[in-house]
């Protein structure tokens, strides 16, 4: 890991391919960001979802950047916005929106 003059250390391009490789739904998005597409029956099961995303972020104090579109589908994108990049809470946020599925 590399780091940063910030407190979290940045994970370098192979550590992120690593950790992608076990992250289910997520891949690269941009300018490092990690990002998750989620199709839900209807509206209310979509903004169900983000309400328990959403739990899940505020337990973590790391939030992502959350788009309800369409009629039933929902972005999440993650990076650590303090460090400019990807660090171990992105991922560690990630793998538990993924038990939301």
């Amino acid at each position: 890991m590399r780091v940063t003059s910030g407190h979290m250390a940045l994970l370098s391009d192979a550590e992120i391919d690593a950790r992608l490789a076990e992250a289910g739904s997520w891949r690269r998005g941009e300018r490092a960001t990690i990002v998750s597409e989620h199709e839900l029956p209807n509206f209310q099961q979509a903004l169900d979802y983000v309400n328990r995303v959403g739990a899940l972020a505020e337990e973590a104090n790391h939030h992502p950047d959350i788009l309800v579109h369409g009629w039933n589908k929902v972005s999440l994108t993650l990076s650590t916005h303090s460090e400019g990049g990807l660090t171990a809470a992105d991922f560690d946020l990630a793998k538990r929106i993924e038990g939301l599925s």
